[in-house]
């Protein structure tokens, strides 16, 4: 009993030491889909040449996309004309960080890694387009559709709230959850010198970390409260480093969907890169003193009661923040009966409306993708994601079927023909 009671307490603290960071990171997330438009990607991002791999990784770092996020939107700006090595750089940078994980970085790790997480993400996004440039030899493959990049996006406040707290939430709600709850039973489980007690040298902690984080997913925010507990029980920084590094931007099914679609060549090269890339990183950063990643106000949040920002502050943003992962939960698995215009009315349902399996959907930004690249084709007038079932409802004249299931598999989804 004594164990769940101090399980929850640790669970409680490390969520109120991270929600007001997290609800404010939201908010940016939300402005940048209203305000940053997928075509100013591709302006930037059409050359084989440092300058590509360099716009690609910059504009990559403040994106809000985790792994399973960013694969879509890599895919079909490389469908759109991007670069091989430009959707490589993108495709390394973006999910080892964000706005949102940027900021709960600052509050949970302190300034240093989350001045030093950006930078790290932008270099490593940036060798490997070099890589991939200098490596893979490029060839010409026509874009789908010069409108198939960007979705028509209201700029109101209603829309970027609703992004932001509602579709951007249910895509890593789960996952911050299972993080908090894996970081909240490290902090009970593990006595504070385990890693210092028991690994016997800093790379070796590096190693360790490496060969658990590269085929497991987690997402860059949720990363955050595990990297902190671990760094409280003597995991060196550089761990810490690499763990935020690959765990976010590897997994098993991000390799199967590159080499399906990018090639060999440059899956290796995006592998290899993130790898070697957060061991040398990793390596560098143990080199820097060790005071600057203590974690005092963190320490002292989960056994002395003390906390960095003001205490009602961090009670009211952890109940925001639960209520609004409650409330993604309901409209994701319980969402409500609404007609849309995909409902039949003078068109004839057998010919006009199809509907067909997808499947590897798993997130609002996953649906997003699939809708507007198949609207993008000739003669289709709507379509219509739905996650659960894995489907799309697709609406329009002459439908050519063997050009939607070539555009679905090319955003790296499996196309399972009609249902």
């Amino acid at each position: 009993m004594e164990l769940i009671l101090l399980y929850w307490k640790s669970l409680v603290e490390l969520t109120t030491e991270m929600a007001p960071y997290l609800l404010f990171g939201f908010l940016f997330a939300g402005l940048l889909r209203v305000f940053f438009p997928k075509r100013l990607l591709l302006k930037y991002m059409g050359k084989s040449n440092l300058s590509s791999a360099v716009n690609a990784s910059l504009l990559g770092v403040p994106m809000p996309l985790c792994s399973c996020g960013v694969l879509p939107t890599g895919l079909s700006l490389r469908q759109n004309g991007a670069s091989r090595g430009a959707t490589n750089s993108f495709l390394i940078s973006t999910p080892q960080t964000g706005v949102d994980s940027i900021l709960v970085t600052y509050s949970m790790l302190g300034l240093p890694f989350a001045i030093i997480r950006p930078i790290v993400a932008l270099l490593t996004g940036i060798t490997g387009g070099l890589l991939t440039n200098t490596l893979v030899k490029e060839k010409a493959e026509p874009a789908i559709t010069p409108k198939g990049i960007d979705e028509q996006i209201p700029k109101t406040l209603k829309f970027m709230l609703h992004y932001a707290y509602v579709e951007f939430l249910q895509d890593i709600s789960k996952w911050l959850v299972i993080g908090l709850l894996i970081a909240a039973g490290i902090a009970v489980i593990l006595p504070d010198d385990f890693f210092t007690a028991y690994v016997n040298s800093d790379f070796t902690g590096m190693l360790i970390i490496l060969a658990a984080s590269v085929p497991l997913y987690v997402c860059a925010t949720a990363s955050v409260p595990i990297a902190a507990v671990l760094l409280l029980k003597g995991l060196s920084p550089g761990a810490i480093l690499v763990f935020l590094m690959a765990g976010p931007a590897t997994n098993t099914a991000t390799f199967t969907v590159l080499f399906k679609t990018m090639g060999r060549k440059s899956t290796w090269i995006y592998l290899s890169t993130i790898i070697l890339g957060a061991l040398f990183f990793g390596l560098l950063i143990n080199l820097l003193p060790r005071e600057w990643f203590v974690l005092p106000h963190l320490h002292h949040a989960l056994h002395d009661h003390h906390e960095f920002l003001p205490h009602w502050l961090g009670v009211a943003s952890a109940i925001t923040l639960v209520l609004l992962i409650i409330n993604g939960f309901i409209r994701k698995y319980y969402p409500k009966k609404t007609i849309t215009s995909m409902e039949p009315t003078s068109f004839n349902f057998e010919k006009d409306i199809i509907t067909i399996k997808v499947g590897g959907m798993t997130c609002n930004h996953c649906k997003n993708n699939v809708e507007t690249n198949i609207r993008a084709l000739s003669n289709i007038e709507e379509a219509s994601a739905d996650l659960q079932s894995q489907t799309v409802r697709i609406k329009g004249a002459d439908i050519d079927e063997p050009n939607i299931k070539k555009t679905v598999e090319g955003l790296g989804y499996t196309y399972g023909g009609r249902v």
